[in-house]
């Protein structure tokens, strides 16, 4: 089996067992009290260089990250740095992600915060919004076109916004068409997780108009930075490169410092 594929029968599991502790019904009570969403998309609309600095504590492809790891203090440091966004893996069996980091990272900021997790039921969409998230991640390439267009009209239906991940062409033709404000484009290959930095700028020319190309994946300098501006895309998605730097504040800073040509700041 490939990671992917480990990763799906963890989750299918992992929904079965958390619908015997909390009914879906509750979780939808929770989620039509939220009133305290913050803006996602216009977040990562503003001019310049706008970076989504993820929460990460290992990964299937890396081991441990860094697990000691604080969510509110790394969270602060984000926003310190000038972070559009806050990523929080939620995923608990490869990425030793959980609930409690999203809230332990959001409760100290300002900034919109993105449950980064393997969505595959509407359950987990109420689960998402009840955690406090504000907007979630919806991985194509795991979902069909039913339940991709089902799941983005749940979330969007109650706050909750997406970032929509695609990883090659028939991921972009897939999307044609959807309510996609904000789409990344995942660098790593996900089934061998092995990564190319001019994916995204490849697949970028082929987003729907007005969707907003957010380069995932592999981003560990600022060449990589650099590169993709040039190629025409200034929202990234950064985990491990941020976790382990000793000053992320101040990666972020120097990244957002960088110059962007103005046709794309819009």
């Amino acid at each position: 089996m490939s990671f992917l594929d480990q990763i799906l029968a963890a989750k299918q599991a992992e929904i079965a067992a958390a619908r015997n502790l909390k009914p879906q019904a509750e979780l939808e009570k929770l989620a039509a009290a939220r009133e305290d969403f913050r803006g996602f998309a216009a977040s990562l609309a503003r001019p310049g260089v706008r970076v989504i600095a993820e929460i990460k504590r290992a990964s299937p492809s890396l081991g441990d990250i860094r697990p000691d790891l604080h969510p509110g203090d790394l969270a602060l440091a984000y926003q310190d740095g000038g972070a559009a966004a806050i990523s929080v893996l939620t995923e608990p069996a490869f990425f030793k992600g959980s609930a409690k980091d999203l809230k332990r990272a959001r409760d100290v900021v300002e900034l919109p915060v993105l449950r980064k997790d393997f969505i595959l039921d509407p359950y987990q969409v109420y689960e998402t919004a009840a955690m406090g998230a504000d907007a979630m991640l919806l991985i194509v390439r795991i979902l069909d076109d039913e339940q991709l267009q089902s799941l983005l009209a749940l979330a969007h239906g109650i706050g909750l916004e997406t970032l929509v991940e695609i990883h090659d062409e028939e991921d972009a033709k897939r999307i044609a068409g959807l309510d996609v404000p904000v789409v990344g484009i995942n660098n790593r290959d996900l089934a061998r997780f092995q990564i190319d930095t001019d994916r995204a700028a490849r697949i970028a020319a082929l987003l729907p108009r007005g969707a907003a190309a957010v380069a995932a994946s592999g981003i560990r300098g600022e060449s990589d930075i650099q590169r993709s501006l040039a190629a025409g895309i200034r929202r990234f998605l950064v985990g491990e490169t941020l976790v382990k730097a000793p000053d992320p504040a101040a990666l972020l800073r120097q990244w957002i410092a960088l110059p962007v040509p103005q046709i794309l700041n819009s």
